[in-house]
């Protein structure tokens, strides 16, 4: 089997880190970059790296992810969920590389109901940040690349500013917390999805599989029922973790109140096993606090 050339855009971020890691003993060639060393908003850079490096892969996870503040950044969320990946799907294209792209679970922001949102149900965002990550799918489509989008939720790591690590350190600092109970999703383990995608990239199962999946750790809570597990993994049992309501904390955009992703069509296609969220949360703060312990 022929070693592929795998491009990684975004590789400073939660899910870059964790395909760093997914990947340190894959036979693949993987060459990781971020905004120092490849601009994705610049159509010829991202052409000349492409070529230079004959990519067979591009795996996507630049974007912009600041969901409160895109409300008054649409232009920048714009450039970088849309634009700099029509950039690379373009390139994709031109080069016959696959292209695997990171979406979220924001595009059903407005939807109602609480059935899993499968791949099929149509997209209705409700702020900024959805609409420009589903600018960015339309824009692979566009493009008539072979690609792979990757819907996900929640995601957190031991790696950046995430959900978790915030829960982590305001269970342990404060008496008592509030914490949203009518928002309902599925949390994802970062290193999990990277895991996924190395064993899809290593084993070829890309390639005649395009289309939109849903990957996200199994099961379902509210951030409440996060918040508490967080909190009993930790051991952080000082802190008296209280429901509330959305309304309760103000915000510039709605976020969905149901967006638990079927996974149906992932596990299906590719046979890979997707771990329950409770297991992968107990992993990644055993090595949050290992981390700890070492520093």
């Amino acid at each position: 089997m022929d070693k592929l050339n795998v491009l990684v855009t975004g590789a400073n971020g939660q899910l870059g880190n964790c395909l760093r890691k997914a990947a340190a003993n894959s036979a693949d060639n993987y060459i990781f970059t971020d905004v120092d060393s490849l601009d994705i908003t610049d159509r010829e850079a991202v052409v000349k790296m492409v070529r230079d490096n004959d990519v067979n892969v591009i795996i996507n996870c630049a974007a912009y992810t600041n969901v409160d503040r895109a409300e008054s950044d649409e232009a920048l969320a714009e450039l970088l969920n849309a634009e700099a990946v029509s950039n690379l799907a373009e390139a994709a294209k031109q080069y016959d590389a696959t292209l695997i792209q990171v979406s979220t679970d924001y595009v059903f922001g407005g939807a109602a109901g609480n059935t899993p949102r499968t791949e099929t149900e149509p997209a209705n965002p409700t702020g900024v940040y959805g609409v420009t990550k589903l600018h960015g799918e339309e824009a692979v489509a566009r493009s008539g690349c072979k690609a792979l989008i990757f819907r996900t939720a929640w995601l957190y790591s031991e790696y950046g500013k995430n959900f978790v690590k915030t829960m982590l350190n305001l269970t342990a600092t404060r008496p008592e917390l509030s914490v949203v109970f009518d928002q309902c999703g599925t949390p994802t383990y970062a290193q999990d999805l990277a895991d996924a995608i190395v064993a899809i990239v290593s084993g070829r199962m890309f390639e005649g599989r395009e289309g939109i999946y849903h990957y996200s750790n199994e099961g379902v809570c509210s951030w409440y029922d996060f918040t508490q597990a967080i909190s009993e993994i930790a051991g952080n049992d000082a802190c008296d973790i209280r429901p509330c309501h959305s309304d309760e904390f103000p915000s510039p955009v709605k976020r969905p109140s149901y967006s638990v992703l079927d996974k149906t069509k992932f596990k299906d296609t590719f046979g890979l096993r997707v771990p329950y969220w409770t297991h992968s949360l107990r992993e990644c703060i055993k090595n949050l606090k290992s981390s700890e312990n070492e520093a």
